[in-house]
């Protein structure tokens, strides 16, 4: 047995409440005396001698209560207007906020038949979209940030081909998404904290991390940071304020907010910039970072270098939404998408983005949209899974170098003379420094186990006699530099 309670509207505006019911009204109310007046043109309900004068009710037999329901949804049912007893609660202090009610039941779409559009300030030519649109980018600022995307797409060319050539272990190149490097890193100031993925090493280039610095790393040599105990191009430093990078996707998400919080306790005039890539959206890390900073008002601006590719699996087989930037808003987060080939558009919204995130104290969300150029990795070949004309049509047409190069040209800031030049020079800058690591000794076996404890615990005492063991009964398995 059921009992619904409903109200709909007559032809004549009166309402008419329906108490619909597989039982007699006797056997639903049994301590009540009910008695309907069939007397009068609409029936009138009295119970225990008291008439109910507010309301007209008809009261339904059906079969059944799915035959009641069939009929209760064929009918219109509105009560916005309702001053009823039935219809004074149009919406209710529920937890996290006042929600109105409605009787429209209604699914909100997956997404919405518009994409979210995409922020840029010049076209694929390197000319404004807008006249009257401002270019915030100085001279000397334009010429910064385009001699470090040229140092950087130099810099991946020479250690791309030194892996290939065996002479490191492993690379990982940035080409096609030097303006996000770049461009992002000018709008920052140094006192903000950067938790980057495995693909921003410009911003280390920006902030004063030289190209021996970078050569060091990679191949392991006792001077570098690390001392050969992470893979190639996991930089870090602390003098940079750049946390040395995880291979783990979105581990360094969540310890961005957190350390965003902290900035927050201390009233510091800094934010914390978190970037990742649109693979890193599919992990957990991803959504746990995102409601945290939203919860606590966290200033970190996340960064998405949405490249289209997380490794061999296309953004169209790993989410179904708009993108990144829609994720941000479920999530109460101001959100904007941008041209990520567009160093001047960069700049400017991760540029208003920082000042939002530190004046108003909360998160943004950026996703800068682009197209990973390279293989993901020198241990992947991308030919197997893409077009190779795919490739070079965004290599040549969508070039960020070349189209802010194009529009520092006609502003009259750069020549073919300096361009040569510049050119020259970092090819030459990158060769010395790669030259110069491959001379450095190899840092120390016992180095693997040191740095972390004060005194050296038995397990990983053991550990290093099994490892000198091993290299002993195995030295083929070894480099003959080694040392011991």
């Amino acid at each position: 047995m059921a009992l619904w309670l409903t109200s709909t509207r007559r032809g004549g505006g009166n309402l008419m409440k329906k108490i619909i019911s597989s039982y007699p009204l006797r056997l639903l109310f049994p301590n009540y005396q009910i008695t309907i007046a069939s007397s009068s043109s609409s029936p009138t309900l009295s119970i225990n001698g008291k008439r109910t004068s507010s309301f007209q009710y008809s009261f339904l037999g059906y079969k059944s209560m799915h035959a009641a329901g069939e009929q209760i949804l064929s009918q219109e049912d509105d009560n916005d207007n309702d001053d009823s007893t039935f219809g004074k609660t149009k919406h209710m202090d529920l937890p996290g906020g006042k929600i109105a009610y409605t009787t429209d039941m209604k699914f909100l779409p997956g997404s919405s038949e518009e994409r979210v559009k995409c922020y840029r300030v010049l076209d694929e030519d390197g000319y404004p979209i807008s006249l009257n649109m401002l270019e915030y980018m100085s001279k000397e600022l334009a010429l910064r940030v385009y001699s470090g995307m040229v140092t950087l797409n130099t810099m991946d060319k020479f250690f791309y081909e030194a892996q290939r050539q065996g002479r490191l272990s492993f690379y990982l190149t940035s080409f096609g998404e030097e303006a996000i490097n770049l461009a992002s890193a000018a709008a920052l100031s140094f006192d903000d904290i950067v938790l980057a993925q495995y693909r921003e090493p410009g911003v280390l280039l920006w902030r004063g991390f030289t190209m021996q610095e970078f050569a060091n790393q990679c191949f392991g040599n006792n001077i570098g940071h690390g001392k050969g105990r992470q893979m190639p191009i996991h930089y870090g430093s602390k003098k940079l304020n750049y946390i040395t990078i995880s291979s783990p996707l979105a581990t360094q998400l969540p310890q961005a907010v957190g350390m965003a919080y902290s900035l927050k306790m201390d009233k510091k005039d800094a934010c914390v910039v978190a970037f990742f890539g649109d693979g890193t959206t599919s992990e957990g890390d991803f959504h746990a970072a995102l409601n945290f900073a939203a919860v606590m008002d966290a200033p970190v601006v996340f960064i998405c270098r949405n490249n289209g590719w997380a490794i061999s699996t296309q953004v169209t087989e790993q989410f179904r939404s708009d993108g990144v930037v829609v994720k941000g808003q479920a999530y109460g987060i101001p959100s904007i998408r941008v041209d990520g080939n567009d160093a001047l558009a960069v700049y400017n919204v991760v540029h208003s983005a920082r000042e939002t995130a530190i004046n108003e104290q909360r998160p943004i969300l950026i996703e800068a949209m682009t197209y990973r150029v390279s293989h993901h990795s020198t241990s992947d070949d991308s030919t197997k899974y893409r077009s190779k004309d795919v490739i070079e049509y965004w290599n040549r047409v969508h070039s960020p170098i070349t189209r802010l190069r194009n529009w520092v040209e006609r502003k009259g800031w750069w020549s073919d003379k300096e361009e040569s030049e510049l050119r020259v020079h970092t090819m030459k800058q990158v060769k010395h420094a790669i030259d110069e690591a491959e001379k450095e000794e190899m840092p120390l076996l016992r180095d693997m186990f040191t740095d972390v404890y004060d005194d050296l615990p038995s397990n990983l005492t053991e550990q290093e006699t099994l490892v000198r063991e091993t290299i002993q009964r195995h030295p083929k398995d070894f480099p003959k530099n080694m040392p011991l």
